[in-house]
């Protein structure tokens, strides 16, 4: 059994518990193997291979958030810690997030299950024999479990557990711009501002003029500061929704979570900055197989414990730990309601 999550008194409050690794966590040192997985539309996605070789070990999808990568702390932290218990896991980086930038204009985003879909049937192939599982953080995890309710008893995954998930993203693009997290907004859309003219550039250097000018004529980057704004300009238009409020209601994945018939778990912070108490979900809203494991504290994928000395990660103790529960229990689909629990650190 895991030991509780205990909120690292030296970090008192959501913000900090947000941003300490960004800042002072040493990145893991992972010697990994990179494989460019080509999808049917032309472009690509890059992934990172950790741990062993061996044909039925546990294999492990991991999911970035939003301006993330798989060089992201988290996952390579968890990446570390499967391959300590002897699983294999591939890091995902979403389109144009691997560190250059992707051949069509379209991009990644929150409802983007198409991809995750690509991959798990990459997996599959390569490793036929491997029980295959998924996690995903903040916008992999809502693209993670959108995945899940599309798909019921055919997700491809014997289980999956959800971080610090935007369930609702209209609601997510609102607390944005609240108080202390428009420090947060204006970060990410840098970043997505960034993503875009990257781009751009590569379009123009390499002469693909249609696609270039299918940006430039969704409008100008240099006025747009939140969420609402950019999804409305780009996102919607170049991923088939009508506007940034079709494309919230399709892609936010508490509309799926009735539908999920894979053993999941979700690990979320009351106190996330990035998510209103409201948007999580009440438990008749979960599949039976659905844990909700709902802290007090924690932040948004922070969930630090420790001492300064020491800091520890919950995240990386817990999810391995249920993941490894899970490859020995059967499989199970009752459609009655989900478990939620609470813990008051």
């Amino acid at each position: 059994m895991t030991p509780p999550f205990q909120p690292a008194w030296w970090l008192p409050g959501a913000h900090l518990q947000t941003v300490w690794s960004a800042f002072c966590r040493p990145p893991p040192a992972l010697q990994r193997q990179r494989e460019r997985l080509w999808l049917a539309d032309g472009d690509f996605l890059d992934l990172d291979w950790f741990g062993p070789h061996d044909a039925q070990a546990p294999l492990v999808t991991v999911l970035h958030g939003l301006s993330g990568s798989s060089h992201s702390l988290y996952v390579l932290g968890l990446q570390q810690r499967l391959a300590a218990q002897g699983w294999a896991s591939v890091a995902v980086n979403w389109r144009g997030c691997s560190g250059e930038p992707n051949l069509l204009p379209r991009g990644y985003h929150s409802g983007a299950s198409e991809d995750l879909a690509a991959v798990l049937e990459h997996l599959h192939a390569q490793r036929p024999l491997a029980p295959l599982y998924a996690v995903g953080y903040s916008l992999g995890g809502n693209v993670l479990l959108k995945h899940l309710g599309e798909t019921g008893t055919d997700s491809g995954l014997q289980g999956a557990v959800a971080v610090s998930v935007p369930f609702r993203l209209d609601h997510c693009a609102d607390r944005m711009s609240l108080g202390l997290s428009r420090f947060y907004q204006a970060h990410f859309m840098r970043a997505l501002v960034g993503y875009v003219r990257d781009k751009q550039r590569r379009f123009q250097h390499e002469g693909q003029h249609e696609r270039l000018a299918a940006l430039q004529n969704l409008g100008g980057l240099d006025d747009l500061r939140t969420f609402w704004q950019f999804d409305g300009r780009f996102t919607a238009p170049l991923h088939g929704y009508t506007d940034a409020g079709d494309y919230y209601r399709r892609a936010s994945s508490r509309f799926f979570l009735g539908q999920i018939r894979t053993p999941t778990l979700l690990i979320q912070a009351a106190d996330d900055p990035f998510v209103f108490p409201h948007s999580v979900p009440q438990p008749e809203e979960l599949a039976s197989g659905t844990e909700l494991e709902l802290h007090a504290r924690g932040g948004h994928v922070g969930f630090i414990e420790g001492t300064p000395r020491r800091p520890g990660y919950y995240l990386e103790r817990r999810i391995p730990q249920w993941l490894l529960a899970q490859s020995s229990k059967p499989a199970s689909h009752d459609q009655s309601c989900g478990k939620r629990t609470f813990s008051g650190n």
